[in-house]
């Protein structure tokens, strides 16, 4: 979306002093505060072109103005692609990992969620390998019923994943016995969330039945490998007050935060590539989900912004903040993006030699 330089100018100007005030932005506001060279009538005017673009929107009978979730997005991806350097040099000093290569990875990640909670005020999220490594022991393939299958994956620590998978039509029987075999042969032995792992649950060289039968199974193995994640949480009062009117979605909320499994499956793509992931020109990729872009409801009014770590080429988990669509966003995505490169580097050290 192509803004003028004034319309630019004003939409960073109303996302930022709604975050700053928690109250809907006026035209004499922005005259007032020097935040806009130009009239009242001229800011008005121009605040009702960028309604008019859906950037933002009148709450209630208030005469100012919010972002919408499409204001905020373009607000960040102006951000990011015009002051990389700020973003970085917001954060600096927030956040600190030790140097000490004896360090446990567990100890910097706890230490690591305290400290995103503590310098932004927003809930903090880490995610991290269990350290039972959820190694795949066994998997069976059973077909139920014609159109049914259940796939149980048993892993080497004993946990046992049974997932039903319906069918648009009957399955036969020998493709049913073929993906136990192969199955075997190919994942028994490895760890849940290898790339091998994944690999060969696409089938690279198999026929399309073989490889479509493949695709039916493998939500059993997604399903594990969020049970292979520890999530780590750090801070939530800010989150929970951004949804202080709305009990039902703070009830809801605090249930998810409570079951470990839904929260790991919103949190994935936000650690995964996608249309909203921004790259810095410091090479991390930051991605930023804004109220509806995010996949459930219960973050319908809050914004997500995460980026994952690793080491050897191998990603570990993912670095997020769960906050208010009316955050610092300068700050959010610096400290996300210096904890992750501080995470991995710790992780570089600890996992390769």
């Amino acid at each position: 979306m192509e803004l003028t330089e004034r319309q630019a100018l004003i939409l960073k100007a109303v996302v930022e002093a709604h975050h700053a005030s928690g109250r809907p932005v006026g035209s004499r506001a922005l005259v007032d505060c020097g935040a806009i060279d130009a009239s009242a009538s001229t800011v008005r005017y121009e605040l009702g072109r960028l309604e008019q673009l859906g950037l933002l929107e009148h709450p209630h009978t208030s005469a100012g103005r919010v972002p919408t979730d499409t204001g905020y997005r373009l607000y960040v991806d102006q951000l990011l692609d015009v002051h990389d350097g700020a973003v970085i040099a917001r954060s600096q000093g927030a956040i600190t990992t030790k140097e000490d290569p004896v360090t446990q990875i567990d100890e910097a990640l706890r230490a690591t969620t305290q400290q995103l909670a503590d310098a932004t005020g927003l809930l903090a999220v880490i995610t991290a390998p269990r350290a039972s490594g959820a190694v795949i022991r066994h998997v069976e393939v059973l077909q139920i019923q014609p159109t049914m299958l259940m796939v149980v994956v048993i892993t080497a620590a004993g946990d046992v994943v049974r997932h039903v998978v319906p069918t648009e039509s009957p399955v036969d029987p020998g493709l049913v016995d073929w993906a136990g075999e192969y199955l075997n042969e190919q994942v028994a032995g490895l760890s849940i969330g290898q790339s091998l792992v994944r690999q060969r649950l696409a089938g690279t060289g198999l026929a399309p039945l073989e490889r479509a039968m493949l695709s039916l199974v493998t939500p059993a193995f997604q399903e594990l490998e969020g049970d292979s994640q520890e999530l780590l949480v750090g801070g939530s009062a800010p989150v929970l007050a951004e949804l202080g009117s709305d009990v039902q979605r703070v009830l809801q909320l605090v249930a998810m935060l409570d079951e470990r499994r839904r929260l790991l499956e919103a949190l994935r793509p936000i650690a995964e590539p996608g249309l909203a992931t921004l790259q810095l020109r410091s090479s991390r990729s930051v991605n930023v989900r804004i109220g509806g872009e995010n996949a459930i409801p219960e973050l319908h009014r809050l914004s997500v912004i995460g980026a994952s770590y690793g080491a050897g080429g191998r990603p570990l988990g993912m670095v997020g903040l769960i906050g208010p669509r009316a955050m610092d966003y300068t700050l959010a995505i610096g400290i996300v993006h210096l904890a992750a490169g501080g995470l991995s580097d710790l992780a570089e050290e600890l996992y390769t030699e």
